[in-house]
């Protein structure tokens, strides 16, 4: 049996047991897809990044759910680059390989890591606020008073997510959300998840501050998400949230009311940058079967 290195990296904070935990699995060349899928089950956090080697740039990532391969995951690309940093990785540019393409990674001297995302596609959805608001526990009201200007709209920046506006932080916070109507609400607008927001922020330098779910990709919530945060950025420049008056840098904040409060920096320009830092709490190993089929066990 072969043993391998894991990690646990919380992105999106600078505090440790906060943000969104990430698995890292830092030289993962030699893995099967069917052992990444057990190594992410195993971890049991929204995604495991698996860094591999590319013959097109300077890594690979490829990303997994406890039950599936993404193409993207914004926060286990930020926990990855801010574990190569602890590393001994210089700040500077470098290329990422992903499903999607590749991306650039700029890595600052402080330790914030900026991911540039794909560019946005946006399409506004008629599914109706009634539907919307039951599958997020919510009242229609809370939707409708908040969509005046800007509507429901799948947004991407890697991958699609419905954004849902919400008019105050207490109906985005009293939420109840059906995860099985939710799942099949994505599923009817081809999106990964329902990201909805709030401008009545927390903090008073936030921007707005959001919830994600996700329960078709195997992330009923998620703490903090890098790739909806360069959707919704993208989305509310689509739209002119802010007139001709748009931030330079937008913060988001979430994990809230999951208990793993993080942040995470958007800028919207020539293209959509998504930057935040990233602890790393655990640093471990896993023994791999030798089988593919056998459990992973736990060193």
């Amino acid at each position: 049996m072969d043993t391998i290195r894991t990690l646990q990296v919380d992105a999106f904070t600078d505090e440790p047991l906060a943000g969104n935990p990430a698995g890292v699995v830092p030289d993962a060349d030699g893995l099967s897809d069917d052992q990444m899928q057990s190594i992410a089950a195993e971890l049991a956090v929204s995604e495991t990044a698996f860094l591999r080697s590319s013959d097109a740039a300077d890594h690979r990532i490829r990303y997994f759910t406890p039950t599936q391969e993404v193409d993207l995951c914004g926060h286990a690309t930020i926990g990855s680059f801010a574990h190569l940093r602890d590393e001994g990785l210089e700040a500077g540019t470098y290329a990422l390989e992903t499903n999607v393409g590749e991306l650039e990674i700029e890595v600052d001297a402080d330790g914030t890591v900026w991911m540039t995302q794909d560019e946005p596609r946006i399409r506004e959805v008629d599914v109706g606020y009634d539907r919307v608001a039951d599958a997020l526990g919510v009242d229609a009201a809370a939707l409708e008073g908040a969509s005046d200007d800007i509507p429901l709209a799948v947004s991407s920046t890697g991958l699609p997510f419905l954004i849902a506006p919400i008019t105050y932080l207490s109906d985005l916070g009293s939420a109840e959300p059906d995860m099985r109507a939710i799942e099949e609400l994505t599923e009817d607008v081809d999106a990964t998840g329902v990201y909805c927001f709030t401008f009545d922020a927390l903090g008073r330098e936030s921007t707005l501050h959001g919830r994600m779910f996700a329960p078709g990709a195997g992330v009923p919530e998620d703490p903090v998400t890098g790739t909806a945060s360069g959707a919704v950025g993208a989305y509310l420049d689509r739209f002119g949230a802010f007139d001709d008056d748009f931030p330079e840098e937008l913060r988001l904040e979430q994990g809230h009311y999951v208990d793993r409060p993080g942040q995470v920096r958007v800028r919207i320009g020539e293209d959509v940058r998504v930057g935040g830092r990233g602890v790393t709490v655990l640093d471990g190993s896993l023994v791999v079967p030798e089988d593919e089929d056998d459990d992973i066990l736990e060193a």
